[in-house]
Formats: structure tokens, sequence, C-alpha cells
């Protein structure tokens, strides 16, 4: 029989709840565009737009992608609130800005200019909940099933996202095309958020957060609470201890480092540079590969290759949002420590290359010629993509991000990822209806096609392989040229019995950003 704490499993549901806003907007939200009811109320019929489908391009793009440059700017204020608020409290702060933003934007009656507001101001939301859920599961984790827990927050930002799609066809084909059809899809997440944040005042604070605040008996008393211990168990005690560690740890090696400062070391000392350069590459290459401009477009992109209907475009839709999840899984909880990071990112990287290669071929010659079996296969290479994407460069950028930074520099340089990862999908949302406008389609593929082959040769050659090696020896998968950042190599016999306790008192292994996957 297992075990199971049920405060635990609770507070776990109740902050993973988190992911839904991120997840339904790149599937449920995303899908409401192509409503009838929804195109009708904003604007977005072909036929008010005629010599004109740039003007339509850039509306719909300006809708889709200002959420997601709201989520940009929500990031980066989740990283300067988190440590002064408190994880809870601020996960509570921005599932209000959120479910505000989305009232907002429900009842914009077709005012285009108060949805964009609404939507850059839920996208504040749900940035800052990107950074702060995932945050605050890994500190009330056990190390041992650090990664699984953390997981959760992807699992249910996934599923909406799956969810989505069947949402909006069900209401496709059951609704009226009203506004009330549009409305209903859009606010159906609240229902969820709600409820979990209702439940989140029956939470407290994560215990790594209130020892930090010198609150080290309220730390114990939950943390005891989560383990379903007594406060004088040794194993409680001893977890107690490390965290207090930790702490000490950490205050140490950031005694009078400014983010100035930091900023100089990173551009100074080759080792932290070569780091943070990497973590950038990966970051330019990941969004600029096309996945979230396929993921947010991915309807209309299986009408191009060939699907017949909305409602069918819809159901194809949610397939691929089941893919996604399917094989997220797969690689966090099995692939990415049996074969490493390497052989998934770059197997990734080709699946996608390749898939972009026919799409482009197939949009050149073959998007109005009926040819049923060029469809099918186009068809099937969008379904081979999101394999592709998701056990390459859709995760494994995130765990190079918490493993390959050392504890002095990995909050400035996390904070950069971020901004870039939000910045970047903002920019790939907001062009990609325009590419397809003025490149004919086809050459969005070539574009993205491009990016994914230098990336593979790029990261192909500089990124070391991290699996198995502990944090406090990254530096030494860095100290040559990072051209041969291939051939690194840790002689793991040489991991003494501290290094082993040094690793178990690292907060950061595995954390926050390890599963924020689009």
């Amino acid at each position: 029989m297992f075990d199971i704490n049920p405060y635990y499993m609770f507070t776990v549901l109740v902050i993973a709840a988190g992911g839904i806003p991120k997840g339904y907007d790149e599937g449920g939200f995303s899908a409401s565009i192509g409503l009838t009811s929804f195109k009708h109320d904003f604007g977005l019929t072909a036929s008010l737009w005629k010599n004109n489908a740039s003007g339509l391009a850039s509306r719909t793009a300006n809708i889709s992608s200002f959420g997601v440059l709201g989520a940009a700017f929500g990031s980066l204020i989740a990283l300067t609130l988190t440590d002064r608020l408190g994880r809870l409290r601020c996960w509570q702060l921005f599932v209000v800005l959120w479910g505000s933003g989305i009232l907002m934007q429900v009842f914009s009656s077709g005012i285009i200019g108060f949805m964009l507001f609404a939507r850059v101001w839920g996208g504040l939301g749900a940035g800052g909940l990107t950074v702060v859920a995932p945050l605050y599961l890994s500190e009330i984790a056990p190390a041992k099933s650090r990664g699984t827990i953390v997981s959760m927050y992807m699992v249910v930002l996934l599923s909406f996202l799956t969810l989505g799609f069947f949402i909006n066809y069900a209401a496709s084909v059951t609704m009226q095309a009203h506004a009330a059809q549009y409305r209903l899809v859009q606010s159906i997440p609240l229902i969820p958020v709600g409820i979990a944040f209702i439940c989140s005042f029956f939470l407290s604070d994560t215990p790594r957060w209130l020892a930090s605040k010198d609150r080290g008996d309220e730390a114990l008393k939950v943390l005891a609470q989560l383990r379903r211990s007594v406060k004088n168990d040794y194993h409680l005690s001893d977890e107690h201890e490390q965290i207090q560690e930790h702490i000490r740890t950490r205050q140490q090696s950031l005694a009078g480092a400014s983010i100035c400062t930091i900023i100089k070391e990173i551009a100074t000392i080759s080792t932290y540079r070569k780091r943070f350069l990497l973590g950038v590459t990966m970051q330019t290459v990941a969004q600029w590969s096309g996945g979230n401009g396929i993921t947010y477009y991915i309807p209309q992109i299986f009408t191009y290759a060939g699907v017949v209907g909305t409602n069918t475009s819809l159901i194809t839709s949610g397939a691929y949002g089941v893919v996604k999840l399917v094989f997220t899984l797969v690689f966090t909880w099995g692939l990415v420590d049996v074969f490493g990071r390497r052989p998934c990112m770059l197997t990734g990287l080709a699946m996608q290359c390749s898939t972009h290669v026919y799409m482009s071929i197939y949009m050149s010659l073959f998007l109005h010629s009926n040819n049923k079996p060029a469809s099918d296969t186009a068809i099937a290479s969008v379904f081979i993509y999101a394999v592709g994407w998701s056990i390459g460069l859709c995760t494994v950028q995130y765990l190079y991000g918490t493993e390959i930074y050392p504890t002095r520099i990995r909050s400035v340089c996390y904070a950069t990822n971020m901004a870039l990862h939000w910045f970047f999908q903002f920019a790939v949302v907001r062009v990609t209806p325009n590419m397809f406008v003025s490149l004919n389609i086809w050459g969005a593929y070539v574009f993205w096609a491009m990016v994914c082959a230098l990336g593979f040769i790029l990261l192909g050659i500089w990124a070391p392989e991290t699996k198995g090696v502990p944090m406090e020896r990254m530096e030494e998968l860095f100290a040559g040229k990072w051209w041969m950042g291939w051939k690194a190599k840790v002689d793991l016999t040489q991991w003494t019995r501290e290094d082993m306790i040094l690793e178990e008192k690292e907060v950061e292994k595995p954390t926050t950003t390890e599963l924020e996957r689009a």
C-alpha cells in the first residue's frame, strides 16, 4: 500500500493549477479566435479585409500575442516579488491578476482596444504563475521526488492545452454563433482556477521561504504537516537542518554581490560567460524553431495540411495536444535520465527540421492540389513535429537552465532566460500570421527549418552532456574551448563523499523552470 499524505497531495494539486492559465491560453483561447462568433465580434472575417490580408493577419496576431507580451513582464515581476511576499501570496496575487484579465477579456464585446488591454493584463498573471507555481512545488517536494512533483505543473498545463481544443469543438457544434459561445469557451478556466484559489487559503507558504525569513518554528511545523511527521522525527529534523544550511550557504555565496557585480562577473569570467551564452542560445533556437508559432495557430495549420472543416480541425488539434502531453511525460519521466540531454535535444531538432522541410515543399507544390497522399503525409508530419518538439528543446532548455549555472549567477541567468523566453515567444506568435501571408506559408517553414539546422550544428558542438554530473562539478564541463563542448566529460569516479553531501544541500537541483514548457 502507498503511504499517501492527503494534505501534501492537496497542496500539489492546488498549486499545479497555476499551469492552467498558460495551457488554456495556448489551446482554448487560441482556438476560440477561429470561432465564427469571435470573428464576427472582433472583425476577423475575411470579407471585411478584402485586398488587405496582412491587415487581417496583424489583427489576429495582436489578439493572440498580447497575452504572451503581458506574460513576459509578469515573469519578471514574479522574480522580484517571490522573495519579498512569499510564494503563496504571489501565487494568489497572480491568480487575481489573471482572473480579472479574463473577465475583462470575456466582456470586451468587440472593442479591440479593450481586448488587447485585457490580454496584456491577464498575461501578467499567467506569466507570473509560470515562475511561482514550479518554484513552490520544487520547495515542498522531497529531493528524491522533486522532478516528478514539479512535472505535475506541466501535466496540468498540457492537459488544459489539449482540453481547450475539445471545448472549442463542443461549443462549435452545440451552440449558435453568438457572443455567448466564445465567452463561455474563454471563461471555462475560471472555474478550476477559482476553486484552486479558494483552496489556497488553506495552505501555508513553503518551509524554505519561511526559514529564509527567520520563521524557523513555523517552517518546521509546515514541513511536519507536508511530511505527515512529528517535529522530533529524525528525518524531519535532518531535512529542516539541510534547508537551514542551504540558506546560510546561499547567503554567504551572495554576500556583497549586487546585480551589477554579478553581470560584470558573467561578462568577464570565461566559464560564466560560456554558460550564460549557451543558455541564451538554447532559448533563442527553441523559440524561433517554430514551436509556439505552430501551437498557437495549429487549427489553421491543419487546415493548410488538408484537414477539411473547422470542427475536424479542432479535433485534430486536440490530438496534437495529446501527443505533446504524452511525449513530454515520456521525456520527463524516462528519456532524459536514460539517454541523456544531448541525444534527446539533437534528435528533437532533427525531427523538427525534417518536418519543416517537408511542409515547405508541401505548401509550395501541393497546397491546393487535392493530392491526398501528400496531404496525409503533411498531417502526419505535424504530429512528428510535436514529438520532436516535446522530447527536444521544449524541455531540454529548462533542464540546462537549472543545471549549468552556479548559485552565484543562477538568479540573474534565470531571469534573463525567462525574459528571453517570453519576449521571443511574443515575437514568434505575433509575426507568424504575417509570415504566412508575406512568405506564402512555405517561406515560414523554410525559415524555421534553417533555424533548426543551424541550432543542430551550433548546439551539437557547444552543449556538453550534463546527465549524472553533480552541479558542483559543472564547471569542469565548461573549462575547455566552447566548440569542444560536445567532447567535454567529467570523471565521476572521482566523485567523493563530500561532493555527495554538497549536492544534497543544493536547493537548485531541478527546480523552477524544469517543466515550464510551451
